[in-house]
């Protein structure tokens, strides 16, 4: 440690710490606007520079380093000087546009020049102008005349993005930000440079213009997407949410937020909005009062219990559902005496049922410094954004990461070893690597396994997860591919085996924001496989549309088209071909609820706005379903209630509640697959149709990442079929079809097609690992 003086306080920090981190553990504050504590240095704004005793002239604090018995003053007269001198300079170019910029309440130009600007500018010379660039659906670059040339933007995409999307052209008057040539920021974690930029260069396209920062109220929230519970700042202005911000946690999502949490908010207030109960009556939707509504399903789920029995009723929700309104849902199923109530709609194997329930098996903020990692089928960076960003970092630190998936997609993490392998030969590979592991260790290979040869992949994945210092943090996990895999208990077998050899914890990233809580509210059926595969005569829908959400959309379709009663409750309009009841239930923006996230944490959160039109919270709906079927225990007045039965009051680390460890045996039994030319399907979650929200926000919709999905056929099977990019290929599964633009990737396995699922141009497909055919458009015989 190395002891300085900042303004006659004395602190101790690290040897190598630059002054401004000395500053900031005092608590001092020293102006600045290139510096960012998540960056790199930049030391191009110079707004920092202060006074140190025996340096002929001010230093930038946040690029000189400290030495022990340094004497600095920040506040000088010299320092304050020299900071005013840095502001004059910044001004010159700056157009004087404040009251029509949308940074104007929240621009640390705009704060610094009031303390340390002139009132009046000594240039009589004309300002430049740079004219404004495209940076796509999501970042408005319209106004880059505003840019002070802080490269906060450009360092985020190099170092925690991992794409250099923007970057700086020209020197002195002729410097500017700019995108690469024709292209726009396309980077599922682009709107945080945004909240980087000090000035209005950088604003948000769907705020703009819409409010000022002052005007907005401030709200704590809950992201309802992914499995990480980023926190949330959600600003609302006359009961609408006008914008999404981060909450700064370092323990979750750090200072980041991903696109999706960002801009999903779009869709609140959308046109495809459900706003009122509705019943099909004589083939016609038509709207009605709530007690209506609910008399009219809770007679005829009276009458399909009495006449079919109560295992004729099943319950589907998705796991963006609050842990109040999945508890509440499976209590009314089994209140009613089924058993049939899910909420892992991709999932199809259940083998680990009772004894597994998946989490991360470590904090999250403990990834970005793991030092040895296998992620096993997953589609990092749109699956899981932040855990992408994290373990860049840790890989940047020195961690070696391998990867095992079907596809191989661009990580921008370097250094990345993989091992890509068509989804029925996933096992086979990661035997492979137990084998290897085996080997590294010295120790006997799992009974069953004394065949199988190890590959040089599989080698080189042992040696990274076994050499070097067997105490340093490693991680196996699984991703949603792998938990959704038909064969997910033997590859869990497999990882767990790998992790007891190598030392390692062994996680899963899970697929949403509660599907740890949707374990712990009890919302997993019995017979969760027979869903949708065994038809019931009666569906309620909490949150979810089988058709874009389950693991065989046919087979959902199928079993939803032929049941006599289907109650969809959600907050927008869909199902209105197979639905008989639509019920509008609150989005989490309108109601309050917990979320459980991978790690096991659970974060409450209140409703930002009233609900919309006769919009009610799903749990007060489900509460008043009771209390019409006469069943007991639902005598709520508040989630809280609900949350405190489940789990006790304030009790929000539910970690001991979950495992890992399953006594599924090892095996290297690889399933059986292909069609009559041994094709099989890898099938992607397009990350902005991962869930109903996402899927109807207006500015995510136009980006890149939601485009129509591509039939990706590998580069010899495009080759046999005679198709060229951009030619039409009909994909066909079951007794479904899809017309699609073909694409080439020469990073698929040989025998596999990528088709993305959750889109309603693939919606009729079947499932979502297994035999698929694919042929050139108008050649089907």
């Amino acid at each position: 440690m190395v002891e300085i003086e900042i303004d006659g306080k004395k602190v101790s920090v690290p040897a190598g710490s630059m002054l401004m981190d000395a500053a900031n553990k005092l608590g001092t504050y020293i102006p600045h606007f290139c510096y960012h504590k998540k960056l790199s240095i930049a030391a191009n704004c110079r707004m920092c520079l202060v006074e140190v005793e025996k340096a002929p002239k001010p230093l930038p604090a946040c690029a000189t380093p400290v030495s022990a018995g340094m004497v600095v003053r920040s506040n000088s007269e010299k320092a304050v000087q020299a900071q005013k001198s840095v502001m004059e300079f910044l001004l010159i170019n700056h157009p004087l546009d404040c009251p029509i910029c949308d940074q104007g309440g929240e621009c640390q130009l705009q704060d610094l020049a009031v303390g340390y600007g002139k009132s009046s500018s000594r240039y009589a010379e004309e300002k430049r102008v740079v004219p404004p660039k495209d940076g796509g659906p999501l970042i408005s670059m319209a106004d880059m005349t505003r840019c002070i040339h802080c490269t906060r933007c450009v360092r985020f995409g190099q170092e925690v993005a991992g794409v250099m999307e923007l970057g700086m052209l020209g020197r002195g008057e002729h410097a500017e930000i700019t995108s690469f040539v024709g292209k726009t920021v396309d980077s599922e974690v682009s709107g945080n440079m945004i909240d980087l930029c000090p000035v209005g260069a950088l604003t948000s396209k769907p705020f703009r213009y819409s409010a000022r920062t002052w005007e907005l109220s401030r709200r704590k929230s809950i992201s309802p997407h992914d499995s990480l519970g980023t926190n949330l700042i959600v600003q609302v202005k006359g009961g609408k949410v006008m914008r999404v911000l981060p909450l700064e946690n370092e323990a979750i999502n750090e200072c980041w937020l991903s696109d999706k949490d960002r801009f999903s908010y779009e869709a609140l207030d959308s046109a495809s909005r459900l706003t009122a109960p509705m019943i099909k009556q004589g083939g016609e939707w038509r709207e009605t009062d709530w007690q209506t509504a609910l008399e009219y399903i809770a007679h005829g789920l009276r009458n399909i219990k009495h006449e079919h029995g109560a295992d004729a009723i099943a319950a589907v929700a998705t796991p963006h559902s609050t842990v109040e309104e999945l508890h509440l849902l499976a209590k009314a199923m089994r209140g009613l005496g089924s058993e049939n109530v899910e909420f892992r709609l991709r999932q199809t194997d259940f083998a680990l049922d009772g004894q597994v329930t998946p989490w991360l098996g470590m904090p999250i903020a403990a990834l970005s410094n793991v030092k040895r990692a296998l992620v096993i089928g997953s589609f990092l960076r749109k699956d899981h954004p932040l855990v992408a960003t994290r373990l860049r970092a840790a890989v940047k630190g020195g961690a070696k990461l391998t990867v095992l998936h079907a596809s191989n997609d661009e990580l921008l993490i370097p250094g990345t070893a993989k091992i890509i392998a068509a989804p029925s030969d996933w096992l086979a590979a990661l035997s492979g690597i137990v084998v290897a592991v085996a080997a590294a260790k010295g120790v006997a290979a799992p009974a069953g396994f004394e065949n199988i040869e190890a590959t040089d992949a599989a080698n080189k994945a042992a040696a990274s997860l076994t050499t070097g210092d067997a105490n340093l943090p490693g991680v196996i996990l699984l991703g949603n591919a792998a938990l959704q895999h038909p064969q997910a208990s033997k590859l869990h077998a497999c990882a767990q085996w790998i992790a007891e050899q190598t030392g390692a914890k062994l996680g899963y990233l899970v697929d949403a924001a509660n599907s740890v809580g949707g374990y712990l509210a009890g919302a997993n059926g019995k017979n969760a496989a027979e869903v949708f595969s065994t038809p019931k005569k009666a569906y309620v829908l909490l949150n979810a549309e089988p058709e874009l959400d389950a693991a065989n959309p046919q087979q959902a379709r199928s079993a939803l088209d032929g049941a006599d009663m289907v109650i969809v409750m959600s907050a927008f309009k869909h199902g209105l071909d197979y639905a008989d009841v639509l019920l509008p239930v609150s989005p989490f923006s309108e109601t309050s609820g917990t979320f459980v996230n991978c790690e096991g944490r659970a974060q409450s959160f209140n409703g930002t706005v009233k609900p919309l039109g006769d919009t009610r919270p799903a749990w007060k709906v489900l509460r008043v379903l009771g209390n019409l079927l006469a069943l007991p225990g639902f005598d709520y007045d508040t989630s809280e209630a609900i949350r405190d039965e489940l789990f006790g009051k304030g009790v929000t680390d539910l970690s001991a509640k979950l495992s890992n460890v399953s006594t599924i045996a090892l095996s290297a039994a690889r399933f059986g697959n292909g069609d009559a030319a041994g094709l099989e399907r890898v099938t992607d979650v397009p990350i902005y149709f991962a869930d109903a929200i996402a899927r109807r926000s207006e500015p995510l919709m136009r980006t890149a990442d939601a485009q129509a999905p591509l039939a990706h056929l590998p580069s010899q099977l495009a080759e046999k079929l005679g198709v060229k990019a951009g030619d039409r290929v009909t994909v066909t599964q079951g007794s479904g079809s899809a017309i699609l633009v073909a694409a080439i990737d020469a990073g698929l396995p040989a025998n596999a097609v990528r088709v993305a699922a959750a889109h309603p141009s693939t919606a009729m497909l079947g499932a979502m690992f297994g035999p698929i055919h694919v042929e050139k458009a108008g050649e089907a015989a």
